[in-house]
């Protein structure tokens, strides 16, 4: 094969790479997002609110849970002390025939959650539908 002379003029590499495509691209896409955003509607979380109940309870128990995880049921300012066992028994018979009563868990705080978690569950499972937890407000 004979060689091509190739005099000064022949194909050249560029050097540089053609953004005019790229900024059409962009732009086209900007105009797509400008209109489209303010159709887009944030959604909406109902958010659960802390409140006044309708109404009071007719009477409070307050079940302390202590350091060492032992249980006391305080009822018309008697104390008692119980396993976790006979916590929603001495509920319901502090309770009474009243239907109103609110239970109110209060527990120090190098108490472990699962320990807390545990007698609420025992509670709800034995019927007592208001369960609360006592917490104490920061400075």
């Amino acid at each position: 094969m004979p060689g091509v002379a190739h005099r000064g003029r022949g194909r050249r590499a560029v050097n540089e790479i053609n953004m005019v495509p790229f900024i059409d691209v962009m732009l086209v896409l900007l105009i797509i997002f400008m209109v489209t955003a303010p159709m887009i509607s944030p959604s909406v979380i109902d958010l659960p609110s802390v409140g006044k109940a309708n109404k009071q309870p007719d009477k409070v128990l307050q079940v302390v849970i202590q350091k060492d995880e032992s249980l006391e049921v305080v009822a018309d300012g008697q104390t008692r002390k119980l396993m976790l066992g006979g916590v929603a028994e001495a509920v319901k018979n502090a309770q009474g025939n009243e239907g109103n009563t609110a239970v109110v868990i209060s527990a120090d705080r190098n108490v472990k959650y699962e320990h807390v978690v545990k007698v609420m569950d025992t509670l709800q499972r034995a019927g007592i539908q208001r369960v609360g937890l006592s917490v104490q407000l920061a400075p």
